[in-house]
C-alpha cells in the first residue's frame, strides 16, 4: 500500500511538474503546448489554479503556495479503475512542492481520508523529503475537507491536517496542517 502511494504522489507531482510549469522561459513545442491546454480544461478533470493560495504549516513553519506565481494544479487521477483526487504545487523556484491525495471523486461538503501526501525540499546540494506517516497518529488526522468544489470560479476551498515523517526516518512523524484557496477563473 505505500508503494501505490508513493506512485499516486509522484504521478500527482509528475502531471504538475509537467503540465502546470508557469515559467515563461521554458519553450514547450507545438504538440505539447495543444496537450497542457487539453489537460487544463475543464474536460479533463485537472485544474490549474489561477488564483488563490496554498498554505501548509509543519511545527512553526508555514509554507505558501501562491496560484498567481506558483503552479498548483487540482487533479483527478483514475489508477486501476481506482479513484483520486489530489492538489499539487510546486513554487517558482522548483524548491518546495507539495502534493496532498484522497481516494474518491472530489465534492463540496466532502471530507474524506487522505491517501498519500509529500512534502519536498531541494536547496540545489541537499533534497529533504517528507512522506505520509505509516501510523495515521491520534485524533482526526489524515483527513482532507473540501468545503467548495467547481462552484462559480472557485476551484476549491478547505482544509487537510496529516501525519507525516522524514524519508530518512530520523525525525518523529509531524502533524501538517493547511488550508486552500483555489480559484480557475
Amino acid at each position: 500500500m505505500r508503494f501505490l502511494r508513493f506512485i499516486l504522489i509522484a504521478l500527482l507531482f509528475s502531471v504538475a511538474i509537467i503540465s502546470c510549469q508557469k515559467d515563461e522561459s521554458v519553450d514547450l513545442p507545438v504538440e505539447k503546448t495543444v496537450a497542457v491546454k487539453a489537460d487544463t480544461s475543464n474536460t479533463s478533470g485537472n485544474f490549474l489554479a489561477v488564483s488563490g493560495s496554498l498554505n501548509v504549516t509543519m511545527g512553526d513553519s508555514t509554507y505558501k503556495f501562491d496560484a498567481a506565481k506558483d503552479s498548483i494544479a487540482f487533479i483527478n487521477v483514475n489508477i486501476d479503475s481506482n479513484k483520486y483526487f489530489g492538489i499539487t504545487a510546486i513554487n517558482k523556484q522548483h524548491t518546495i512542492s507539495f502534493g496532498i491525495s484522497s481516494p474518491g471523486v472530489a465534492s463540496a461538503n466532502l471530507t474524506n481520508t487522505v491517501a498519500g501526501s509529500q512534502l519536498l525540499f531541494n536547496s540545489g546540494k541537499q533534497s529533504v523529503e517528507y512522506t505520509l506517516a505509516k501510523t495515521p497518529g491520534e485524533g482526526e488526522v489524515n483527513k482532507i475537507s473540501l468545503t467548495n468544489y467547481m462552484q462559480d470560479s472557485v476551484l476549491t476551498k478547505g482544509t487537510f491536517t496529516t501525519v507525516m515523517m522524514n524519508k530518512d526516518g530520523k525525525q518523529e512523524p509531524s502533524t501538517v496542517k493547511g488550508s486552500f484557496n483555489l480559484l480557475r477563473k
